[in-house]
């Protein structure tokens, strides 16, 4: 292993009874890299944070932070990090600045670094007027601000930020990116969220999880190709056309749908005055000199006409939604349940007749 891979998870599983929240993920996240790591809810996003922080153990495969396993070294590994749960388990009953006081004390670090590092923590956490508060009498947003103080209060190599701006306004939260752009140049910041757009506002890396298994890691732009899609947004005038009466919004649609390369349209909402519609097409070609040629040939008046990439929202849709229909339908047991029923399968034939009467067989 590299001396610059300062996070490693390597066939990294963990099982909670029947249930497999992490099937053998590998990946690995090197210094100075700031790497989002996304997926819907009950991916297995806070189980692998959960395991890399010492909080939980794996069932299989190997975990190591700033090349210390997290089973053998769980100590060397916590001075090594910073972690922020989504909801910081915080004393309630303790002012702001002695719980950050206390974490510091447990981080071992001396009067002097205390002070020196609060005063970088305060600015970034905007925590200046509660310091003198206690944490019970914060509201969430406040409190969250704790959170991440004691994350950073001693300064560590690697920061593991699991929704860090949850409960924040949008100007908290602006500030907290900044930051993580910011340290990201100098520390290694593994960042769980929701908010894609964060993503793409810190992060040149994302890794992307669905069922405990990863669907995506690479850079950005590599993720955003991985559809071999293209979006266009075309929008035409409910006005009377040049000739002859104003075109309907099915007339349009059934247009576009008849354009060789085009993939999909919907519709888009608009106001009264417009048809908008959202295309996809192949990432080989240009639609916009057929989309043009069209508009101009029925005499309609073209208000708009643009071409994107995919977002990354749309890939992070598109390599998740399987896993996310299979949540809301019932049938047959999918894979996961099949290599479930045989594991066990395995396990008895392999137990006594006495073992097997103990473990309820």
């Amino acid at each position: 292993m590299s001396t610059d891979v300062m996070i490693y998870a390597d066939e990294l599983s963990k099982r909670f009874g029947n249930f497999r929240a992490l099937d053998r993920i590998r990946f690995e996240v090197r210094r100075g890299e700031v790497v989002g790591f996304l997926g819907p809810n009950g991916a297995g996003k806070s189980t692998t944070m959960r395991i890399l922080t010492c909080f939980i153990s794996p069932t299989d495969g190997t975990a190591k932070i700033h090349g210390h396993d997290v089973f053998d070294e769980p100590l060397e590994v916590r001075r090594k990090v910073g972690y922020l749960p989504q909801r910081a388990p915080l004393y309630q009953d303790m002012l702001v600045w002695d719980y950050l006081r206390f974490v510091a004390d447990m981080r071992g670090l001396d009067e002097s670094t205390f002070k020196a590092r609060m005063r970088k923590v305060v600015e970034v956490c905007g925590l200046a007027q509660v310091l003198g508060k206690d944490i019970n009498t914060l509201s969430h947003g406040y409190r969250q601000r704790v959170g991440l103080g004691q994350a950073l209060v001693h300064d560590p190599p690697i920061l593991i930020l699991d929704e860090p701006t949850s409960d924040l306004d949008p100007n908290e939260k602006a500030e907290v990116i900044r930051y993580i752009k910011e340290i990201g140049k100098e520390r290694t910041v593994l960042l769980s969220t929701h908010n894609l757009a964060e993503v793409e506002a810190a992060c040149a890396r994302a890794i992307i999880i669905s069922k405990g298994r990863i669907v995506a890691d690479g850079p950005l732009d590599e993720i955003r190709a991985r559809t071999g899609k293209i979006r266009y947004v075309l929008a035409v005038s409910e006005q009377t056309a040049e000739r002859g009466k104003a075109p309907t919004a099915t007339e349009v649609q059934s247009a576009l749908r008849a354009i060789a390369g085009v993939r999909s349209v919907a519709e888009l909402p608009t106001d009264e005055k417009a048809h908008g519609f959202e295309l996809t097409g192949d990432t080989g070609g240009d639609l916009r000199s057929d989309l043009f040629r069209l508009v101009v040939s029925k005499g309609w008046t073209l208000l708009e006409l643009r071409r994107d990439s995919q977002t990354l929202e749309d890939v992070f849709r598109d390599l998740t939604k399987g896993d996310e229909r299979r949540d809301r339908k019932l049938g047959a047991p999918d894979d996961d349940d099949r290599d479930e029923r045989e594991d066990k399968t395995e396990t008895r034939r392999s137990e006594s007749p006495k073992e097997a009467a103990v473990s309820g067989g």
